[in-house]
């Protein structure tokens, strides 16, 4: 018998029933992503780095602190609607991110995913995002599961603080 765990408090969240995004004072498209990259705010978004065809900013409801998508400039929902040059600079940043942000944070390993479609977990679907989550050994607990309670032991703020320089220093691929 293995063993599982389970995470029943993001059911309505994935069901569609419960939204955190505040959609007031979007485009007319309704995207959150697209609307912060017509701003030029990025402190504000958390965007730690924008590269030619995609930017690298910090997930507003982080798993873990050091929670990053990575994202494309361009409005797509799969990974076949990309140009192939937005692709590869999107693994080329993946690629880049994940040593800087284990320099930063010192995280013991990563959970890299992109969820696609709804039903593929995806809370903004009309918009691909890689998902970079840093994971240590023993990071999460009994809280979650008996409590409904995710313990984040940093501020967006101060995370974003500790990222940003070397999201900053990085090369562009």
């Amino acid at each position: 018998m293995r063993d599982l765990l389970y995470a029943p408090w993001r059911h309505s969240y994935v069901t569609g029933k419960e939204s955190v995004h505040d959609r007031t004072g979007l485009r007319a498209d309704g995207c959150v992503f697209c609307q912060q990259f017509a701003e030029s705010e990025d402190g504000k978004h958390f965007i730690l780095r924008r590269f030619s065809r995609c930017a690298v900013m910090l997930n507003r409801y982080p798993y873990n602190p050091g929670h990053v998508m990575i994202l494309p400039f361009a409005h797509k929902p799969e990974l076949h609607d990309l140009e192939a040059d937005v692709r590869s600079e999107m693994m080329e940043v993946l690629s880049l991110s994940m040593p800087v942000i284990q320099k930063a944070i010192n995280c013991q390993g990563f959970n890299v995913g992109i969820n696609l479609g709804l039903a593929g977990g995806g809370g903004i679907p009309s918009h691909l995002h890689i998902h970079v989550l840093p994971r240590w050994q023993g990071d999460t607990n009994f809280l979650e599961l008996i409590n409904n309670t995710k313990v984040i032991s940093s501020q967006l703020e101060q995370t974003f603080a500790d990222l940003q320089p070397g999201f900053a220093a990085l090369v562009q691929p």
